[in-house]
């Protein structure tokens, strides 16, 4: 599972994987969606966040301080006034794969996943109130597309690196990207139809 990856930053490292520190510092969508937002934009402060989010600016102060203490975001020098910060993040991307972490990690990397999943549908809502006002070329450009398919875990996980590949194909010619284009967020989820799997038994 991968969290999401944005334009590399002049001064960002390419990518963090997460400890269980900082998948108990994820375990919150907001946080994720604040952390998002500053790949997707670059610095922001706390004001600019909470207006892009829909919280208030105390709430975003906060996530944002739990996200310097976790060492994935720090102040940016050399901008800002008075008590006006801003921040920017670390990494260009954070990863967490469940296959390969350890087992005292299980309850941590779970309530990630959750808190990543709950950040998805927000972001897919506040999409959704755009559409009605896209530009021509970028709403015939745009999917949302569901598809149900009968797969076995192998297979989901065959297909996650297929879909993978084909975006890291994509990322390596971002520097020969033309003047049109604007950050894509693409939301690639796959999971079993919600009633379809006996829960629990995977909590050993």
């Amino acid at each position: 599972m991968t969290e999401s990856c944005e334009p590399h930053e002049p001064g960002t490292e390419p990518e963090v994987r997460l400890d269980t520190a900082r998948l108990r510092v994820f375990a919150n969508p907001v946080r994720v969606n604040v952390l998002t937002l500053l790949r997707q934009r670059g610095p922001s402060t706390a004001s600019q966040i909470a207006a892009e989010l829909g919280i208030n600016p105390g709430s975003a102060s906060y996530h944002l301080r739990r996200l310097a203490a976790g060492g994935l975001i720090v102040e940016e020098p050399h901008r800002g006034t008075g008590r006006e910060r801003w921040w920017k993040s670390v990494h260009r991307q954070s990863i967490h794969d469940p296959a390969d972490e350890p087992a005292h990690q299980h309850t941590a990397g779970r309530a990630y996943a959750h808190a990543v999943a709950l950040a998805c549908i927000e972001r897919l809502e506040r999409a959704a109130q755009e559409v009605p006002l896209l530009p021509t070329d970028w709403y015939e450009a745009s999917f949302y597309s569901d598809f149900v398919l009968r797969l076995a875990p192998g297979d989901v996980e065959r297909m996650r690196a297929e879909l993978f590949e084909v975006i890291s194909r994509y990322r390596a010619g971002e520097t020969e990207a033309p003047a049109s284009s604007v950050p894509v967020s693409l939301q690639l989820q796959a999971f079993p139809v919600p009633g379809t799997v006996e829960l629990g038994a995977g909590e050993a």
